[in-house]
């Protein structure tokens, strides 16, 4: 039903879905940027399940509630339970989770990941994506919402070689052009860009 609405939303504020979907989209971790509104949530999943890539993302199991936590689930919620695992005492990092989670899935994932970690502007953003993609060994799949232009979709995809100088020059190029619905709050990684 959500999705149903957000596919409206979608068509009555003007997107358009950029096209062709790279294959490597079905089966990746996918970085989602700019991200600075909650709309930006809307929109992606209404884009990529339009596209047809049935786009998963991860979320806290404590956030498993009712009458919510179904709801999210329908829309791709992956529950993460970072807890020590039984005789240990250091939690799993998002890296492993996130690697992990390409592991155990039985049909092609396509992981969801906000690298900037908030709406809020930020110089330096999150690089677990990074390091799971390469522990996963899956490709890195760039979607983008460019407000400016009103079109979204998965534009390029590229499997990580190990330098991540080299490899994150290729994000910060891909998205040094796209606009955010409040552009002051996006910055590429001042590290790589």
């Amino acid at each position: 039903m959500l999705k149903w609405i957000f596919k409206i939303l979608f068509r009555i504020r003007g997107w358009k879905l950029y096209r062709p979907t790279p294959p490597e989209a079905y089966n990746c971790i996918m970085v989602a940027a700019p991200h600075t509104s909650n709309w930006d949530f809307v929109y992606a999943i209404s884009a990529l399940d339009q596209l047809g890539l049935n786009p998963r993302f991860t979320i806290k199991k404590e956030l498993n509630r009712f009458p919510f936590g179904k709801m999210i689930e329908n829309l791709g919620a992956l529950w993460i339970d970072r807890s020590p695992k039984k005789g240990k005492t250091v939690k799993m990092s998002m890296t492993q989770v996130m690697a992990g989670l390409f592991k155990v899935a039985k049909e092609p994932l396509s992981l969801l990941v906000t690298v900037e970690g908030t709406r809020s502007r930020v110089s330096l953003w999150k690089t677990g994506f990074y390091y799971a993609a390469l522990e996963a060994k899956v490709p890195v799949c760039l979607a983008f919402m460019d407000y400016k232009t009103r079109v979204t979709g998965v534009g390029a995809c590229f499997m990580p070689s190990g330098d991540i100088e080299k490899d994150m020059a290729i994000v910060m190029d891909f998205y040094r052009d796209k606009h955010g619905k409040y552009p002051e709050n996006f910055s590429l990684d001042e590290r790589y860009s």
